[in-house]
């Protein structure tokens, strides 16, 4: 079986995963996946492994995630997860897209930018009337 490398994006988060041949050990950042923290990002990111079933043990899966907050990693790295999973087996497209759509496509939404002589995007400059 060959190496197979994937990517996954979520806001200024992104994780580059590489899956090949194994025991089906999860490495995030050079840390296993049961001793990442927190517990919700753990459990979010071990959602496309329990969906593929049996075959999350054959691979053996490294990611390495940078930028954004934990959550946006953990998203990031979930994407690139289902992604490395759905090349190695072409039918679980559909079982992901039936469980979340952002298995299979990424969330393209971004920080909006500052706009110029304000301090946030959307903020307006206050006026004073006296």
């Amino acid at each position: 079986m060959k190496v197979i490398h994937k990517a996954g994006k979520r806001k200024t988060a992104i994780a580059r995963a590489t899956m090949k041949a194994g025991k089906g050990v999860v490495r995030i950042n050079y840390q296993t996946l049961e001793n990442y923290q927190p517990e919700i990002a753990k459990l979010k990111i071990s959602e496309p492994l329990l969906l593929a079933g049996n075959l999350s043990g054959k691979y053996d899966i490294s990611v390495s995630v940078n930028g954004g907050g934990w959550q946006s990693q953990a998203e990031a790295v979930r994407l690139a997860i289902s992604r490395c999973l759905m090349e190695a087996d072409g039918k679980l497209k559909n079982k992901f897209l039936e469980y979340d759509r952002n298995l299979v496509v990424a969330d393209t939404r971004r920080k909006e930018a500052c706009k110029p002589n304000d301090s946030k995007a959307r903020a307006k400059r206050q006026k004073s009337y006296r």
